[in-house]
């Protein structure tokens, strides 16, 4: 069986080599070699304030009391929150609180439930 990657576009196994490059022959989708190492090296993985990895649609408890920025509201400690997303930068959680809205939170003040 052939050891060369799948088209990241289309899922095709007929991928093969040209120069430093890979090609789908289904689809005409062309990609470089290191892209296709970096992809794999490149998955960023989020953890909450106890180590536990967090994935899309986890539901997740706050330990610590977090006021909203621009309002009196205060997020707090034991609210749980379901169907999480992950999402790039600082503030890494995408959700919604009850009683409060879509807000996003940094994964160091949340733990998996």
């Amino acid at each position: 069986m052939s050891d060369l990657p799948k088209c990241p576009q289309c899922g095709s196994d007929y991928t093969y080599e040209d120069g430093p490059m890979y090609v789908c022959p289904e689809c005409g989708h062309e990609w470089s070699k290191d892209a296709a190492t970096e992809t794999a090296e490149d998955a960023r993985v989020v953890r909450d304030a106890h180590g536990n990895v967090l994935q899309d649609g986890d539901s997740v408890t706050v330990i610590k009391d977090l006021k909203v920025k621009g309002s009196s509201l205060v997020v707090k400690v034991g609210t749980k929150v379901k169907n999480i997303r992950l999402v790039e930068g600082d503030h890494d959680i995408d959700c919604k609180i009850d009683g409060i809205g879509a807000m996003q939170l940094k994964s160091e003040f949340v733990k998996k439930a």
